[in-house]
């Protein structure tokens, strides 16, 4: 189960966040839209922190950050954004994650070997290449 419960997490706020980023009225400003995702979100993990920690202390926290959260920040806004535009430019929800999760999926094992050491095996080719015939079936 400790397996299971982070992606099916992934899975569920993934779909919610699709729909919410497809839900950004149009003639709202993506950067508008983002100061309130932000601000909400900030107060959510700051909720959850103390929840998760009983006697937790952020400030200590912090100083045990190094440059991972300041760039997860800036791809995270990356995401977003891109996300809110696709929609706002008419992708349609049910091709645009599938869309970027198949190129993902290629970029990570790329990342992976070059990054991280992990092996390029012949199931991860023939993966690439389902990835890359679903590509032209899901945009024909």
């Amino acid at each position: 189960m400790s397996m299971i419960w982070p992606i099916a997490l992934v899975v569920f706020s993934n779909i919610v966040y699709q729909i919410c980023a497809k839900g950004v009225p149009k003639d709202m400003d993506a950067m508008a839209s983002m100061t309130i995702t932000y601000l909400v979100g900030a107060v959510c993990s700051a909720i959850m922190y103390f929840v998760m920690n009983k006697n937790g202390n952020l400030l200590q926290e912090y100083a045990k950050m190094n440059w991972a959260p300041f760039f997860l920040g800036v791809s995270v806004v990356g995401l977003e954004v891109g996300f809110i535009y696709a929609y706002k430019n008419g992708w349609a929800v049910s091709a645009a994650s599938l869309v970027q999760s198949a190129f993902l999926a290629v970029a990570l094992i790329i990342v992976g070997a070059v990054l991280y050491r992990e092996a390029i095996k012949a199931n991860k080719v023939i993966g690439i290449v389902i990835c890359l015939i679903g590509l032209y079936f899901i945009n024909k």
